[in-house]
């Protein structure tokens, strides 16, 4: 055994979860170090930083690497360390509950915290959105009308492929809110309506909300704003590496988000608690999911070994609501149900799960709430990835095809 600050290449690969083989090639990308063992007979690593990769989510084996490939990105937005994560620097959860969903926006892009900003749809691009979205089909959901809405006001926009941080940023105040005046509404309008929360509730919900119910759906959307790099994220960032227009970038995001894996999760969770509601208890609920082969959505999370500390934040909160009493406590079975099973915590998608299911949204309200939140996290990373050297991330494929030549097919 080595020192204790220092690691074998195998004792860096069990706690990596990876082949050995794998540890040298997250070296060779710079994920990790390595100094050469006393004696000049293999590497040793540094234990604490195997320890931050673990948590940054490197138990994953990296494909092939080939020529210009760059597997890590640099990025001041969000860094996830010890169960927390940060906004530039600075507590993203303490941020989310301090100030509203536009000021962290403008945070995150900026590092500069402006008070009060309110984000505006411009009416000859609302009316495009809307248009779009009125020629769906009546069964579409919600992401299918974002990305309709995003397309269209692509469309609209003759400026889209200025590229400048200015006119991103622009781009950014404009189509969140543009996206989210393009969804139907299903409540009244109600003083505040500045507001972007404000606006989406009466999306979500045709319950009249109060201040302490628009504070959590605003704190919802300012904690999701960004979570490093989720699939619909590195999507983003591969749009933005071609030099994608803003709207496009976003497409891609929305496009990647709509897989099951991934925006949703909340959706799944919704309908957990509800069944659980109907049923009196969360143990029949866990054992058709286990006798299934189905893991119980809303627990767990590759980044954090202990509670999402954006379900503390959010689950903090509901603790005040009356009108969240029943669906908080068929969370808390499920947790404690599946406990005797092993030992899972809430994730953000459980809260989202638990606000939807007690103010009477939709499954799909989480995922909504989602989407329209990380389109501000995909705009700031766009902005980092144009500053970057275009057309970075080209992998190398290994064709494992028939060998040519073959004879013409006929």
């Amino acid at each position: 055994m080595t020192d204790q600050a220092r690691l074998t290449t195998r004792e860096a690969a069990q706690r990596l979860g990876v082949k050995p083989e794998t540890v040298y090639a997250y070296v060779s990308r710079g994920q990790l170090s390595s100094e050469r063992a006393p004696g000049g007979r293999g590497s040793t690593f540094d234990a604490r930083e195997v320890d931050a990769l673990a948590r940054r989510g490197g138990r994953r084996e990296p494909g092939p690497a080939g020529p210009g490939v760059e597997l890590t990105f640099r990025t001041a937005l969000t860094l996830i360390d010890k169960d927390r994560y940060y906004f530039r620097g600075v507590d993203a959860v303490e941020l989310a509950t301090a100030y509203g969903f536009e000021e962290v926006a403008e945070w995150v892009w900026t590092g500069e915290l402006t008070h009060g900003p309110r984000f505006t749809a411009p009416p000859r691009f609302l009316d495009a959105a809307r248009r779009a979205v009125g020629a769906l089909p009546e069964h579409s959901g919600p992401m299918d009308r974002l990305r309709a809405a995003a397309v269209a006001v692509s469309a609209a926009d003759p400026l889209r492929f200025d590229l400048d941080p200015p006119a991103v940023l622009g781009c950014g105040r404009m189509l969140i809110p543009t996206l989210v005046g393009a969804l139907p509404t299903v409540g009244e309008e109600h003083r505040g309506e500045g507001r972007l929360a404000w606006q989406l509730w009466r999306r979500l919900t045709p319950q009249t909300p109060d201040e302490q119910s628009i504070r959590l759906l605003d704190t919802a959307l300012a904690l999701l704003i960004d979570h490093d790099l989720a699939a619909s994220t590195l999507a983003v960032r591969v749009a933005a590496s071609a030099r994608a227009h803003p709207y496009a970038v976003v497409s891609a995001g929305l496009g990647a988000l709509e897989g099951p894996l991934h925006g949703a999760a909340s959706g799944l969770a919704h309908r957990a608690l509800a069944e659980v509601l109907e049923r009196g208890g969360a143990a029949p609920v866990v054992a058709d999911h286990l006798r299934s082969g189905r893991r119980v959505p809303g627990l767990g999370h590759r980044l954090y070994p202990g509670e999402d500390p954006r379900a503390q934040a959010l689950f903090a909160l509901l603790d005040a609501m009356p009108q969240a009493r029943e669906a908080l406590a068929a969370a808390r079975d499920v947790i404690d149900t599946t406990a005797r099973h092993t030992a899972l915590h809430a994730n953000v998608d459980l809260a989202l799960a638990v606000m939807s299911v007690a103010f009477g949204m939709p499954a799909e309200a989480g995922e909504t709430v989602f989407a329209v939140a990380r389109t501000a996290g995909w705009i700031a990373h766009a902005l980092e990835e144009y500053a970057e050297r275009p057309l970075r991330m080209r992998p190398s494929g290994h064709y494992i095809g028939p060998r040519p030549p073959r004879p013409l097919p006929r």
